[in-house]
């Protein structure tokens, strides 16, 4: 069975193509169980986010064409455009991968522990759909203690940076004087979190979030001294924007061309800071062709996030070592299982001769011999049962010269024949 890791990420595609593969949540559960209907595909879990789109997969075969024209049909790309920028990784490069992957060494801001939480709900969707077994839900189980282990013994997230900080960076460097300034936060989910708190600790004048549920708006808000809105509610207080941060999960643009050209005619062309870290889009791309808006994707912030990843680079070093040593360890297990059918084949052998000798102790005690005679049977006939076949194999390797069998046995005996 092959172990293999499928997806594009921000290395290889641009938003465009990214945002055209991502799984909406609601969509996930469905998209799992098409995808385990595939003839090689056995297991499967599927990571879906802003900066990747990435299968895991266990397969009968190293075969993966199937899952490539799957994910091209699913979401209506042509497989030949789809190619040149997906990435596969086999086996322990799969390993290694997931772990780098959930420790941020993978990510476009190194060491950003998101994506750790990001890939334990890809591991508990895979589990409800039924789509996860003992290798895939084992690989999962064993990168989360990785994550945990280099979180604990490096610095990798010592600094705070995120694609939220980035952006709150960006917004100060435009935005000399913060105190004077209306944020408006779009979406309520952890990455907004992060920015409402980071516009906080920076003293934001006001503070708008929109959100489609707005109770969770107003919870949010309260936590940092700003109301919350309906989406609904964006074109009456677009206007009042200074800076606006958007990441929602919708699959259409929450903010049109013509709603931020309006908004900009009621501030008389007052500019606009715009970070869209969504994706899908929340930000309609021709936002950018109107004069006084500043429209920044995720992207764009590779500048600003590179200046925080310094300090986190020798973390990374370590962390790679951590996860080299991890990377062997899971290893080991996988191949211990290639000995599981042997040891219950053998195990089984040894219970039914240990049952059928047992029967004939009990029938020999109803016969009326003493129990110390039939203990004699038991410990004699078991131990001559177990052992006639294993011998007989061993005298025969031996008297044909095969000592590798001797020496292997003599390992798994661990025997020590100093003699």
């Amino acid at each position: 069975m092959s172990l293999i890791t499928l997806g594009i990420n921000h290395k290889t595609a641009p938003v465009e193509l990214r945002e055209r593969v991502v799984f909406a949540p609601d969509k996930l559960p469905d998209a799992l169980k098409k995808l385990i209907e595939l003839n090689p595909v056995n297991e499967v879990a599927i990571l879906s986010t802003c900066n990747r789109t990435e299968l895991y997969c266990t397969l009968d075969d190293a075969d993966y064409d199937s899952i490539v024209e799957w994910l091209g049909q699913y979401h209506k790309i042509d497989v030949n455009e789809l190619r040149n920028y997906l990435y596969t990784y086999p086996e322990s490069d799969t390993i290694r991968h997931m772990f780098r992957v959930a420790t941020g060494l993978d990510s476009l801001i190194l060491g950003e522990p998101q994506i750790l939480g990001q890939m334990k709900d890809s591991y508990h969707e895979a589990l409800k759909a039924g789509t996860l077994g003992s290798t895939l839900g084992r690989l999962f189980q064993h990168t989360f203690t990785v994550a945990k282990q280099i979180r604990t013994d490096t610095a990798i997230g010592s600094s705070p940076v995120s694609v939220a900080f980035a952006a709150v960076r960006l917004a100060r460097q435009i935005f000399s004087d913060m105190q004077q300034q209306t944020a408006l936060l779009i979406g309520a989910g952890e990455t907004i979190e992060l920015a409402a708190r980071h516009l906080h600790d920076n003293g934001i004048g006001r503070m708008i979030i929109a959100n489609r549920t707005v109770e969770r708006a107003h919870n949010l808000a309260g936590q940092f001294d700003g109301y919350g809105i309906a989406l609904s509610e964006l074109p009456a207080h677009l206007s009042e924007a200074d800076i606006v941060i958007s990441s929602t999960a919708s699959q259409e643009p929450v903010l049109s061309k013509d709603m931020v050209k309006l908004a900009l005619k009621q501030r008389k062309h007052k500019p606009m800071f715009m970070v869209d870290i969504a994706i899908p889009r929340d930000i309609e791309p021709a936002v950018s062709t109107l004069e006084d808006i500043y429209l920044y994707t995720v992207d764009d912030l590779r500048d600003v996030i590179e200046e925080g990843q310094r300090t986190r680079q020798e973390a990374a070093k370590q962390a790679d070592e951590i996860i080299d040593v991890q990377v062997q360890h899971f290893l080991a297990w996988a191949k211990s299982l290639n000995a599981v059918d042997t040891i219950r084949e053998y195990r089984n052998r040894a219970e039914h001769s240990r049952d059928e000798i047992l029967d004939k102790a009990k029938r020999q005690l109803q016969q009326g011999k003493s129990a110390e005679d039939v203990l004699q049977f038991l410990a004699n006939t078991l131990t001559n049962k177990l052992l006639h076949e294993p011998s007989t194999s061993l005298r025969d390797a031996a008297s044909q010269g095969r000592m590798e069998l001797i020496r292997a046995a003599q390992e798994i005996f661990k025997l020590d024949n100093k003699d």
